[in-house]
């Protein structure tokens, strides 16, 4: 499958940047796998397509504040510094992007907050943009990160074309995040209000949760052709015991089993025993999924409007199938529904 097979046409006013007024009121496509028909909904509505003892299975993961501006000792350019991920606590080492790049060099300070609050030492190159920073910080550990959040912001992506806004710390966050570590929401799941979530309970819809803690990855370009070349970025995940045994059940008993989301959909499809079953796992993933691709446990799944030639909308294609889900899409343009994080969501079925 190539890359191009992905790029399509989408106006740019239909990038949402901001979510619906109410979490469970964004509009909802429902693509039906086996006959492309397509349904005009809203989120809400998704109760009417699940039963007593399907399971949602959805991401816990917890998005932190990543998005730090700095200034560059000496010169005292700004710098802005998007932190990936804590590389080891005690010598309080983060492993980051820099934006300009080409500027910061090992051995360079930078400095962060009003007087210099926090100076961070740049000490290994990894990647064009990437960096080990050390924070040099002499308090207790916990004061420190509540020091480093307080100085970060909530890392919209970029494709979200405003300031960050009071209101984006709980919108760009789902209700049921739990366990910190992602740089970006699982954006499927923004769509679930409390209510929805105690409606779908009372109707005997089973939850179990995964974690998988979302990285940059997500919003990495593909730059090669051919799909088989490209190389995704790792992430954690995390199935637990109860997790594999909610979803082992739902299929055995022929009930839905829905990912909500690529993170879960990935997560799951990491973990499975040559029999289809979901496996407890631990570690690390860096699942590719794009066309053609045969899924073993979820067989339905809620996911947003991605961007051309996103991984996303790769692993949507496989799912939907790709010339259902590309269609689709073409109608949601026309029918101008919103694309993107903030935007509106699609239930396949």
């Amino acid at each position: 499958m190539k890359l191009s097979k992905f790029k399509y046409n989408l106006p740019e006013n239909l990038i949402a940047l901001h979510p619906a007024q109410n979490r469970d009121e964004s509009r909802m496509m429902v693509l039906h796998r086996e006959t492309g028909e397509i349904e005009h909904k809203t989120f809400k509505d998704i109760i009417d397509y699940f039963d007593d003892e399907d399971v949602m299975v959805f991401n816990n993961t917890k998005v932190f504040p990543a998005r730090l501006y700095g200034n560059k000792e000496k010169t005292g350019a700004q710098i802005e510094v998007f932190l990936l991920r804590e590389l080891n606590r005690e010598q309080r080492l983060w492993d980051v992007l820099v934006d300009p790049a080409r500027k910061i060099r090992i051995g360079n300070k930078l400095y962060f907050g009003d007087d210099d609050l926090l100076v961070a030492e740049v000490i290994d190159n990894t990647t064009s943009r990437g960096r080990t920073l050390r924070f040099l910080y002499d308090g207790p550990y916990e004061e420190f990160k509540k020091t480093l959040y307080s100085l970060g912001e909530t890392p919209l992506p970029k494709f979200i074309d405003r300031p960050v806004e009071e209101s984006d710390a709980e919108r760009y966050q789902t209700i049921f995040a739990k366990h910190e570590g992602a740089v970006a929401a699982p954006t499927a799941g923004l769509h679930f209000s409390r209510e929805l979530l105690k409606r779908l309970e009372i109707k005997g819809v089973d939850f179990a949760e995964i974690t998988l803690h979302v990285g940059l990855g997500n919003f990495r370009s593909v730059d090669v052709e051919d799909l088989t070349k490209h190389k995704m970025d790792s992430e954690q995940i995390w199935i637990n015991d109860k997790a594999a045994k909610q979803v082992n059940g739902a299929k055995k008993s022929k009930h839905r089993v829905c990912a909500v989301g690529t993170t879960v959909m990935r997560t799951l499809e990491s973990s499975v025993s040559t029999m289809g079953t979901l496996k407890p796992y631990e570690g690390w993933t860096n699942k590719f999924i794009f066309p053609p691709y045969e899924f073993s446990v979820a067989d339905s799944m809620v996911s947003n409007f991605h961007l051309p030639l996103s991984t996303l909308l790769m692993m949507v294609a496989a799912f939907g199938g790709y010339d259902k889900v590309m269609n689709a899409y073409q109608v949601a343009i026309k029918e101008k529904y919103r694309f993107g994080t903030y935007g509106d969501a699609m239930l396949i079925i």
